[in-house]
């Protein structure tokens, strides 16, 4: 899987932080949320960080959802 890219983020006001990827808003965070991001960007991987609290990134299961047989185009089930 490969690693997130593409994230920053920025202080508005004094308990705003505002996240972007690829310069769109991802999230935007206040008050206590904000600086249990600011305390947890710190002290880990920054991007990976960015994109767990945005919602932004993969689960694993991608590929066995993609191979179920409810989720394949063409195969129609008759019964």
């Amino acid at each position: 899987m490969p690693r997130p890219h593409g994230f920053t983020f920025g202080l508005r006001g004094d308990d705003c932080v505002v996240i972007t990827h690829h310069g769109r808003p991802a999230a935007t965070l206040r008050g206590g949320r904000a600086a249990a991001f600011l305390a947890e960007v710190e002290s880990g991987d920054a991007q990976l960080v960015m994109a767990r609290w945005t919602g932004s990134y993969k689960f694993g299961n991608e590929r066995t959802a993609k191979n179920h047989p409810r989720n394949r185009r063409g195969n129609i089930a008759r019964g």
